[in-house]
């Protein structure tokens, strides 16, 4: 019989997570995306989408200061729209565990509407996802973010993974 060991991931799991949101204007998408990562304060950062797990017994902090060009795990949401006057909005959660040995999920949404719509929303799905997991919420945190396009706009929310 063959013995089995546990698997080590090569990498440390992150042990804070920030909630950023921001917006952007710009003459063509990406620039608008990439404004609006800079309002959000993680425009300097190479961001790495990740699905929406949030580690266990992680603390939700404000934004640390995190050296440019780092590798950050992030779950992210976005909307762009190139409509003058359309108003588009993106929101994040995340919902904690009452067992704190559980982890967290992350919740992203994006739509065409308001911030109030986009904010109601991802905090379902963060209840959703823990109704069907049978799990109890402590707590749900959130933000979102909106904006009126005025050229080629963007509204960006995201959650961002780090280490104490």
């Amino acid at each position: 019989m063959m013995k089995t060991s546990a698997i080590h991931s090569p990498f440390e799991a992150p042990n804070t997570i920030s909630l950023v949101a921001g917006t952007g204007d710009s003459n063509n998408p990406l620039n608008a995306f990439d404004m609006s990562l800079l309002k959000s304060g993680i425009g300097n950062l190479n961001l790495i989408r990740i699905s929406s797990i949030m580690p266990p017994k992680a603390d939700i902090i404000p934004l640390p200061k995190i050296p440019q060009g780092s590798l950050v795990p992030t779950a992210y949401g976005y909307q762009i729209s190139e409509i003058k006057g359309e108003t588009v909005a993106a929101g994040i959660s995340v919902a904690i565990p009452k067992d704190k040995e559980l982890c967290g999920l992350i919740m992203e949404y994006e739509c065409v509407g308001g911030k109030k719509e986009c904010e109601d929303t991802v905090r379902n799905m963060a209840k959703e996802g823990f109704e069907m997991r049978g799990w109890e919420i402590d707590e749900i945190i959130s933000i979102a973010s909106e904006h009126t396009v005025e050229n080629i706009g963007c509204a960006f929310a995201a959650a961002a993974l780090w280490y104490k």
